[in-house]
């Protein structure tokens, strides 16, 4: 059983100049999506486990993939997260279903050699719907300066019985990062971050 992909489409931005100011490195993120049909469109499918446990290990390998080619490396990914957006004809279900498995999300976490869990989007909506990939530290869930948001969107995908696949990833955090990081709020009132048993 395999996926039919329809298209894969990939999204990286570059921003060089960010309030203003000129970043001391380029501010790099970047996505990667596959169009898919959904097997499940237009019906009430009570198993969905046998699609997923077969498409998943697929289409987390080819955008893993994809992803450190982008990157030049897993180790040049600081940030990461995962979307899904499936066409009207189906359920948020089903786009939870390709994405918040092992077999999906474990690929790219053991390629970038990450420790945080894998943030996510899984919504519905008709073609050229914005797609949200929320991203965060992939060691340090903490880390305010790389909660992130990519944004983009395919003008003709999804179509009602199809489903978006995304990966994404930043190599760095926001340029001139200054709100601090959670520990900071922590000590700010009045505990012992490096004693997790006053927290």
């Amino acid at each position: 059983m395999q996926p039919e992909i329809r298209k894969i489409v990939t999204f990286d931005e570059e921003v060089l100049i960010e309030g203003y100011r000129k970043a001391e490195r380029a501010w790099r993120m970047f996505a990667v999506a596959a169009v898919v049909t959904n097997p499940w469109a237009g019906r009430f499918v009570e198993d969905l486990r046998p699609e997923i446990l077969a498409y998943g290990p697929i289409l987390g390998q080819e955008l893993t993939d994809r992803m450190i080619a982008l990157a030049g490396s897993g180790e040049a990914i600081e940030a990461y997260g995962k979307a899904a957006v499936v066409g009207l004809d189906g359920e948020v279900e089903h786009a939870s279903g390709l994405i918040h498995t092992l077999h999906f999300g474990n690929i790219f976490r053991q390629a970038v050699d990450a420790k945080s869990y894998l943030s996510f989007t899984n919504t519905r909506g008709p073609a050229n719907t914005p797609i949200m990939v929320p991203l965060m530290d992939k060691n340090d869930a903490g880390r305010r300066s790389h909660y992130l948001t990519l944004q983009f969107a395919i003008p003709d995908a999804p179509r009602a019985d199809e489903i978006v696949v995304v990966l994404g990833g930043a190599t760095s955090g926001r340029p001139h990062h200054r709100i601090g990081d959670r520990y900071q709020d922590l000590k700010d009132l009045g505990h012992d971050v490096d004693n997790p048993a006053s927290v």
